[in-house]
């Protein structure tokens, strides 16, 4: 399987250097040169089969002609070692608990079948050389790529998050661990954090001594195989018989979630529509409504993880639909939410069901609350486990949540970051001075 550029200027390249590159030289995202159809007889018996089963199935689709199986099956299966269930939340409403990983975020399945695979890669042909990750996060993708990689011989992670915007226990799991983990507080905007990585990308004098990937949603094994988790989801609603007219929403910042949805559509996941869900920052929405996109400056909100005023994957996007708006729209509602609307509804949700929902999960719960429609049955990502935004989650719903031993153990480490500016040649500096070549 080849890789293409969104931008359409650059040859295609093999799997293994989508991975190692993570953008492409023309500053476009890889896609692959084709998304093959799963037979019918799959969806027939898919509530039959086990979450790793299905993304053992699906990963052959992407990744088949480029690693052994084997170790394919063994990458798969070692990334998938929880579950992601789904649990109803009141009439036709359902939850997709993505939270039971590692680090208690819907990242852990990308970042951990990324390390995975990127292992495999250097393993066969590294060279000696280490690989040097950047990855830029507005919360949950720093913890999750920061462990999904913790003490991986041959790669060394820089995380750059935003100074002040994310929560205490989120910044915590990737501030602590050391070892070839290097914390970067960028005094900025995620915006400014994703734009100090794609600039390094570009950088000829760094790629030049040093051997860079991205690990955020922008790197196709990062994004891929978020798609598992669709055919999960929707196995498992058509095990409580509720597998027809299903919608599925998805909070949504930088896209590559949704983006992985919408390839699952395109192998034959039979979805009705999906929703994407915005907080404040509703550029999306706002392009269907109006056809225009028009990116702009993120705003801080109750639901950070999406603070994204620019998302990279809407080039994936339009790539899938061949740009066409009216065939997006048709296939995705959007909706977008204040930060008292995101407060409002977790706490009804809450005094109504009894189910705690993250500021996240809230997003698509309203979402699927305006928007579903008779006879249908909403599916909605809960991306982050409650306690991971513990103080802003008890204020609201007025009830005590439990913190997980493995967050607790996170709170008790020793932070350790580095202070940068958002300036490019200041960040490119202390990589050259920093490099692990």
């Amino acid at each position: 399987m080849k890789y293409y550029s969104t931008n359409h200027t650059v040859p295609e390249v093999t799997l293994r250097d989508a991975v190692v590159k993570g953008l492409a030289a023309d500053r476009g995202l890889f896609m692959p040169e084709r998304i093959k159809k799963l037979p019918e007889d799959f969806f027939n018996n898919i509530n039959k089969l086990s979450l790793q089963d299905i993304a053992v199935r699906v990963a052959e689709s992407f990744f088949g002609e480029d690693v052994e199986p084997a170790a394919l099956e063994n990458i798969v299966r070692d990334t998938l070692s929880f579950d992601t269930p789904v649990v109803e939340v009141e009439k036709d409403i359902y939850s997709l608990e993505l939270f039971h990983g590692p680090t208690l975020a819907f990242k852990d399945v990308g970042a951990r079948f990324m390390a995975r695979l990127l292992q495999y890669f250097i393993g066969k042909d590294s060279g000696g050389k280490t690989v040097n990750v950047l990855v830029a996060t507005s919360g949950d993708t720093g913890s999750a790529v920061a462990n999904g990689f913790l003490g991986v011989e041959g790669i060394h992670v820089y995380v750059l998050y935003p100074k002040g915007k994310v929560s205490p226990i989120q910044e915590c799991q990737f501030t602590t661990l050391g070892r070839n983990i290097t914390a970067i507080e960028v005094d900025g905007n995620f915006d400014d954090c994703q734009r100090l990585v794609k600039s390094a990308f570009l950088d000829d004098e760094l790629n030049s001594k040093m051997l860079l990937t991205s690990a955020n949603s922008i790197n196709v094994a990062r994004f891929l195989p978020q798609a598992f988790y669709y055919f999960s989801g929707y196995a498992q609603v058509k095990a409580k018989g509720k597998g027809e007219d299903v919608v599925v929403c998805v909070p949504s910042g930088n896209f590559g979630n949704i983006t992985a949805g919408l390839i699952a559509h395109k192998m034959g996941l039979p979805v009705k529509r999906f929703i994407a869900a915005n907080n404040a920052n509703d550029i999306f929405y706002n392009y269907l409504q109006t056809g225009e996109y028009n990116p702009k400056a993120s705003v801080q909100t109750l639901a950070n993880a999406m603070d994204v005023g620019d998302p990279s994957n809407f080039a994936r996007v339009l790539e899938l639909y061949a740009g066409k708006h009216e065939v997006i729209a048709s296939l995705i509602d959007g909706a977008a939410f204040s930060d008292s609307q995101i407060a409002d509804a977790m706490k009804k949700c809450y005094e109504k069901t009894g189910y705690v929902l993250d500021p996240h999960g809230a997003c698509g719960y309203l979402a699927l609350k305006q928007l579903l429609k008779e006879g249908e049955t909403g599916l909605f990502l809960e991306t982050a486990h409650p306690a991971k935004f513990h103080d802003t989650v008890v204020g609201i719903v007025g009830k005590e949540i439990d913190i997980p031993e493995r967050l607790q153990d996170f709170m008790k480490g020793e932070k350790q970051s580095v202070a940068m500016s958002s300036d490019f040649p200041d960040f490119k500096s202390y990589l050259l001075a920093h490099s692990k070549d």
